[in-house]
Parts: structure tokens; sequence; C-alpha cells
């Protein structure tokens, strides 16, 4: 499978070290709006061809799928360009901005029946769809309460992406989308949203708190931030029992479960991934299992559970009271 890869910055990097790794996968292009840029990763990475313009790469005959990894204001642009060119798309996360652009793009996918997926490469990962199937079977009962964070030091540079709302600035797109996804994908989408933040003088929010609420009773705590570091971990607590990711649970190699009742000294079950892979080969490996299959849409990373995590993120926004120039 032939990728062809729009955007030359860390996580295209690293995409395309990971996926050159694969024994049935190639990176045969890169595209940026710099030439010079575009030909420095080319070189780097060993790439074919190298395009000082997105037009350019999703019209080369030889690429079978691209990779979106521009900045997520770019999203809509550059994802609609190679839809509407035929190639079949794996876009970063978050999809976009807000779900008018998400539900454009997977409008137009539809429409012309053409791959699209959402790079949320911890649906893909096996521990986390183990644990999926855990819950699902009821090893812990009936789900309660879900918690996740992610935080981290952020830069202080006002003039930095995360700084910037015309960029989607702030932390909630960065890191609450993983919290978020990771909740929807256990519990889907909310029946209430709630949230605080501290929002920056540019007017993004720097540290946010989120209690999503359904009508089963469960609840999501979740937290994302870019004033400090936090656990990164995740919680799923059920009626009788619960399962904890450690740190870094939106890429996570383990986790354990923990039932109720368990006799005293029994020590609590664990699952570790051994199939081969790592990191963001399974997504890949996804969206090429799709495409020899002829699927137009992912049963993993489903367009309508992403369209419904947007419209999280949006209720979220509109609570703390952050805009982008993107949503006028």
């Amino acid at each position: 499978m032939r990728w062809g890869v729009l955007a030359t910055g860390g996580i295209a990097a690293r995409f395309t070290a990971e996926v050159q790794e694969l024994p049935d996968a190639e990176v045969v292009a890169v595209a940026s709006r710099s030439d010079a840029s575009a030909k420095e990763f080319a070189a780097r990475f060993g790439i074919p061809r190298a395009y000082g313009e997105w037009a350019a790469l999703v019209a080369d005959p030889e690429v079978d799928v691209v990779y979106v990894a521009t900045p997520h204001s770019a999203h809509r642009a550059a994802a609609g360009l190679a839809l509407a060119a035929g190639k079949p798309v794996l876009c970063e996360k978050p999809f976009t901005l807000n779900v008018r652009e998400a539900a454009e793009l997977v409008s137009l996918a539809r429409e012309r029946g053409v791959f699209l997926m959402e790079a949320m490469w911890t649906y893909c990962n096996p521990v986390i769809r183990r644990l999926v199937e855990l819950v699902r079977d009821g090893a812990i009962g009936e789900i309660q309460t879900v918690q996740a964070d992610f935080g981290f030091p952020g830069p202080a540079d006002p003039g930095h992406r995360l700084r910037d709302p015309a960029l989607g600035g702030g932390a909630l797109l960065d890191l609450g989308v993983y919290p978020v996804s990771f909740a929807q994908l256990l519990l889907g989408e909310p029946d209430r949203v709630q949230a605080d933040a501290l929002l920056s003088s540019e007017g993004v929010d720097l540290n946010t708190g989120i209690l999503l609420g359904w009508d089963s009773g469960a609840t999501a705590l979740l937290s994302c931030s870019l004033t400090g570091g936090t656990p990164v971990t995740a919680t799923v607590t059920g009626t009788t029992g619960r399962i904890e990711l450690p740190s870094g649970f939106f890429h996570a190699e383990h986790f354990v479960l923990h039932r109720n009742g368990a006799e005293p000294g029994t020590e609590p079950e664990e699952f570790t991934a051994d199939g081969g892979l790592y990191g963001l080969q399974y997504e890949a490996a996804e969206v090429m299992r799709c495409l020899r299959a002829g699927e137009t849409e992912s049963p993993l990373v489903p367009l309508d559970g992403t369209l419904a995590v947007m419209r999280t993120l949006d209720a979220v926004r509109d609570r703390i009271g952050v805009r982008f120039p993107a949503d006028d």
C-alpha cells in the first residue's frame, strides 16, 4: 500500500518512520506548502517524490492513500482536497476544528464513496480493544464512572500554535480529545456536558475540567491541561470491578483488571499486547485492512463516532467560552 504524507511536522515524521517498518506499506510521496520542507523530509526518510503543494500529491497516481498530518486548523482543507481527488484519507485528530467542518468531510467522503478515518490510534490499540471487549462482556458490571486526564506544561510563548485561536489552540483539541474519545468509546455520546476552564489572554483553554453525564447514571470525569503534567491515566469503574490504564493510557501497553469480591491475596488480572505492531502502526494497519476489504469506513473508528466526539468538544468549548475564527 503506497502512502502519501501531507505535512512535514513531528507527527508526520513519526508516522512515516513507523509505517516504513511495515512489510506491506511504503511512503512514496510527501507534500508541504514549502518545497524546501518537502524535499528535506523526503531526503530524511528516503521518499522518492516531494511536492511543494498539496494538490500535486493528491493528484499523484502512485499514491493509494493520503495521511493528513497538518495542524488541525488545516484538516478540513487538506482532507477535503484529497477526498475530492478520490484519494482515501487518514486524518489526524482532532478531526477538525468543529463539528460543522467534520460533517462536511464525512458528507464528502460518503457522497464520493471514498474511505475516510480519523487517526485515533487509541481505538486501534489491541489493549484498548481488549478492554472494550471485557467491558461489553460484563467483566466489571455496568459502567459507573470513567476517569481520564492528559496534561503537560505547555508553551508560554503567545505566538505558539497552542496559544493561537486561529490554529485551534488550547488544551482541549490537542489533549482533551483523548479523554473524551476514550469515554465515548465506552459509553457513547453523553446526554449532558458540563465544563470549566482557565483561559489564556488569547482566549484558548489552558486547564479544563469536563463532567459528562448519561441517562444510565454513568459519569465521566475528564481533564486536560497545558499548565502542568498530569498522570495521564484512565480508570473505568463498574458495579463489579474496575480496569486501570497506567500513564500514557492513550497508547496503552497493558491494563489491570480488579474484580470486586476476589479472594484475599488474589492478584489482579493484567493484559499486555503482543501483536508485533506498535504505536501508529495499528491505525495504518487498520486503514490498509479496510481498503483491501473494500470498506469506506472503519468499524474500529466509525465516522459517526468521530462526529459525536466533535459535538462534545464543541459543547465543551461553548460551556467554557472558547471560540475559533473558523466557527463564524
